[in-house]
């Protein structure tokens, strides 16, 4: 596990900016944290830090956007509103996963339909306003070198 506090929104993002160094194709990152805890905003750096040029904003209403533009095609999806594993399972969305990374809000949810090879992470915002970020690499996620990311701040 990696954790970083970070104090600003520019630290959340940084922190996004330094894991799309390990990013690969079919990756998936499932995060997980309250309402207004900055996963729009990591998933929006991540994107910037993948190339991609479309303004990237928070699917919840309809479900799953897709970004095209970047060095790989970024999958962005929000389970909120689903109500089973069945719905998120018709959503199809790991099978779009092979050529590209797949970012899923509120994921832990579905935790357990995700592939051994995930990265869960978590957002807890403290009363101080300051933002704990925590990576929880599962599978292969764990032989990855994740050193930039725990450096950020």
């Amino acid at each position: 596990m990696i954790e970083v506090r970070c104090p600003s929104p520019a630290d959340t993002a940084d922190v996004a900016h330094h894991l799309a160094v390990a990013v690969e194709a079919g990756d998936v990152i499932a995060l997980s944290g309250q309402l207004g805890s900055g996963k729009t905003l990591f998933t929006a750096a991540l994107a910037d830090a993948l190339g991609v040029e479309e303004q990237v904003v928070s699917p919840s209403f309809v479900l799953v956007r897709r970004y095209e533009s970047g060095v790989m095609p970024l999958i962005h999806a929000d389970v909120y509103r689903l109500q089973s594993i069945n719905e998120f399972d018709d959503l199809d969305l790991l099978a779009d996963a092979t050529g590209a990374v797949v970012v899923i809000e509120w994921g832990e949810a579905v935790l357990s339909a995700l592939p051994l090879d995930h990265l869960l992470v978590e957002f807890d915002v403290g009363p101080d306003e300051v933002r704990t970020v925590r990576l929880l690499p599962a599978g292969s996620w764990r032989q990855r070198d994740l050193s930039r990311v725990s450096g950020t701040t």
